[in-house]
């Protein structure tokens, strides 16, 4: 069985559209809302939403998106992939994980990251001072939703034995995940029993990154599978191909992916990518595009080939609101029933 899930980056309104009424950003937040309401009745698994600041996305406070869908659901499961921790205490964070786990029934997913260079940039943070902080947190997150305390004496941040609360509803604490790209923080994710999940590598690469999880995992002596993968891809899907085509061309168009000489993304107008360097690239099975019946099959043909059971789906990134409600209604109709029957 393959779980399918909504990643969800809620793109801002262009300029031009947001000053038109002052109506117009209640009405694209109500028509986001609805669509993540529909999202239970489609038959996904949970919404991941994403965190980005300074331009290109509404999800500069993603918790409060994961507040206002819970109330709007029942069983969808709700997360961030991922909090961006640097952004944060440490204190702040384990708080607001255990409000949204009692608000929610028990159904958030903890997702956390170090967050984009060029992001954190602009508050003047570099990634080795973002990766400091973010490595702090992680130990005090990890240790005060085992035990409701923080008691942490570090470089950046201080606690004596400071209570919590309210406590995750679900025990010991939500489902943890981890965002890598690369071998050696897959391996760290073991050590904290944290799920993972990965993206625009090629399905080779995953395969090696998520070996290695296994591998570390079965050292540690912890039972480690499938369900502990998420693969996340940008998806298209259309009644035809030539519809697909031309939506494919649209969605690379407004990120500009296209140079004369490369036909792969470039990371700068990725918004959630690693900048580009260290031999990382953007591979071509990050995207994902056809009918549904040629979606399906690449996307059971990718989980299969990596061991994810579960499929983190980037609809029609970017586009106006309709085209992805219609992307959403065609990918539950008619992708998600034949993932939830494929064997991995």
């Amino acid at each position: 069985m393959i779980r399918p899930w909504v990643f969800e980056f809620f793109p801002e309104l262009t300029d031009q559209a947001a000053t038109e009424s002052d109506r117009a950003v209640p009405k694209y937040f109500e028509g986001y809302l609805s669509l993540w309401e529909r999202a239970e009745r489609l038959g996904f698994e949970g919404i991941f939403f994403s965190e980005h600041h300074f331009g290109s996305s509404f999800s500069s406070s993603p918790n409060l998106l994961i507040a206002a869908t819970a109330a709007r659901t029942k069983t969808l499961r709700l997360g961030v992939m991922g909090v961006v921790a640097p952004y944060y205490t440490p204190a702040r964070i384990v708080e607001e994980i255990g409000l949204l786990d009692q608000l929610s029934g028990g159904r958030l997913e903890i997702g956390t990251a170090v967050g984009v260079p060029q992001e954190l940039a602009k508050v003047g943070l570099t990634m080795d001072q973002a990766r400091a902080l973010y490595n702090e947190c992680l130990d005090i997150v990890d240790a005060a939703l085992e035990t409701g305390v923080a008691d942490y004496d570090g470089k950046h941040f201080k606690y004596e034995n400071l209570r919590l609360l309210p406590r995750p509803a679900q025990k010991p604490c939500p489902p943890k995940w981890s965002t890598v790209v690369s071998v050696d923080s897959a391996r760290r994710a073991a050590h904290r029993r944290s799920k993972i999940c990965t993206g625009f590598m090629s399905t080779e690469q995953v395969k090696q990154v998520f070996e290695a999880y296994l591998s570390e995992a079965q050292g540690l002596g912890l039972a480690a599978d499938g369900g502990h993968l998420g693969l996340r891809r940008r998806v298209i899907v259309a009644e035809s191909e030539s519809e697909a085509s031309e939506l494919m061309h649209s969605a690379l168009e407004r990120y500009k992916s296209f140079t004369a000489n490369d036909s792969r993304l470039k990371f700068s107008h990725v918004p959630d990518a690693p900048r580009q360097g260290g031999g990382f690239t953007v591979s071509d099975d990050e995207f994902i595009s056809g009918t549904p019946s040629q979606v399906t099959d690449r996307i059971v043909a990718q989980c299969r080939a990596t061991g994810a059971q579960h499929f983190l789906a980037v609809l029609h990134w970017g586009a106006a609101l309709d085209e992805v409600r219609s992307a959403h209604e065609l990918f539950g109709r008619k992708v998600i029933p034949v993932l939830k029957k494929a064997a991995i």
